[in-house]
């Protein structure tokens, strides 16, 4: 029996002096205990709300301040132009609006019924859904109110519309979301898995005594799943095309080069993965877990970002699914051109420059 507890010790002792176990068995669940009771939750909240108060009366003031008082929306736009909804949606600066006809008061007063109009951008249904639903809730509660008032009831008949996705259909929201989740783990696994196995296999040395610099080292080993993975994007709009009825709104062209660039990211966050790691079982683990849940949590495809903490928030904005699920959204959905997708698509060159960087300075330690 004392041997036995001898060799607990040591295990103990073992696990305690090993910091990549500790975090393993601390850290992680820890993160994930607080990420996922932060992030993974479908409810709306703060939500930039468009009003467009045409009729500026007493009931529809009150109206307007029932809703700000609200912890799902937030007023950022009271004075817009009804025609520059579109061109806020397209801006990501709202996802949705209420028009207020003029003479709002005066229906409710004298015809005891009156409409106003919600618009949402549909491009997320589940996320439209949500906060045309709040938004009538909320309507519906000041309804009631107005009945104290008078012994006739009065209407406000919400009509809601539905931009870019009238249908609602989930595939305008999986077919980015999943495009943007494959082509991460499947590039940043397999350059990661192809390096490490040089090294596993001994013929890493070969490598890094040949004449070739870190740099050309990379590139070879990017370009042959680079080609791959761009076949991979034409079999997958292909797909969501002739299979899903989805079409693309924008340019084919500007699509490509997003999904160029993404997949460039990919694959060089992959060969940093294998500059730190000695297994392919340790490659492996980062690529899947460790891209995984950032990609589904933190990229907006699967739960909106706006309603996270702020931390979080900051934390998605390292994550490159992020950008290209955005991107992939304007330009399939949304019909947009450059000029709306440039900011995403400059973060993202950034990220892969960061990761390029770190990967060839990683290469030159191995060299010295």
């Amino acid at each position: 029996m004392k041997t036995f507890w001898s060799f607990v010790k040591k295990e103990s002792l073992h696990i305690l002096r090993d910091p990549k176990t500790l975090f393993i068995l601390l850290g992680m669940p820890l993160a994930q205990i607080l990420i996922f009771g932060f992030a993974l939750t479908n409810e709306v909240k703060n939500s930039k709300l468009i009003v467009v108060d045409q009729s500026k009366d007493a009931e529809s003031i009150t109206l307007i301040q029932k809703i700000d008082a609200s912890k799902y929306f937030d007023i950022h736009f009271a004075e817009v132009d009804p025609n520059k909804i579109d061109q806020l949606f397209k801006a990501s600066k709202a996802k949705i609006a209420l028009i207020i006809s003029s003479g709002f008061s005066g229906q409710l007063l004298h015809s005891h019924s009156t409409s106003v109009q919600i618009i949402c951008d549909a491009s997320d249904p589940n996320t439209a859904t949500a906060q045309s639903n709040y938004l009538s809730a909320i309507i519906g509660d000041y309804q009631k109110s107005l009945l104290s008032r008078g012994s006739l009831p009065m209407t406000i008949k919400p009509e809601v519309r539905m931009l870019y996705n009238p249908q609602l259909k989930g595939v305008y929201n999986f077919v980015p979301g999943v495009m943007a989740m494959i082509l991460l783990l499947i590039c940043t696994l397999m350059t990661s898995v192809s390096i490490v196995k040089e090294k596993e296999l001994g013929t890493m040395e070969v490598l890094l005594t040949s004449p070739l610099r870190p740099a050309l080292i990379i590139a070879g080993k990017v370009i042959p799943y680079l080609v791959l993975s761009m076949g991979n994007i034409s079999t997958i709009l292909l797909l969501s095309y002739f299979v899903f009825d989805m079409p693309v709104q924008g340019s084919i062209l500007l699509l490509y080069f997003c999904s160029f660039i993404f997949i460039l990211t990919a694959l060089i966050l992959g060969v940093l993965i294998s500059t730190i790691t000695d297994s392919q079982m340790t490659a492996m683990f980062i690529s899947m877990v460790g891209m995984f849940l950032p990609t589904i949590m933190l990229s907006g495809f699967m739960f909106p970002i706006e309603n996270m903490p702020k931390p979080l928030q900051f934390v998605s904005n390292i994550v490159p699914a992020k950008y290209y699920y955005i991107m992939v959204k304007n330009v399939m959905i949304k019909g947009l051109g450059f000029a709306g997708i440039y900011k995403e698509l400059a973060k993202l060159f950034l990220l892969m420059s960061f990761f390029l960087i770190m990967s060839i300075r990683k290469f030159k330690i191995r060299l010295a």
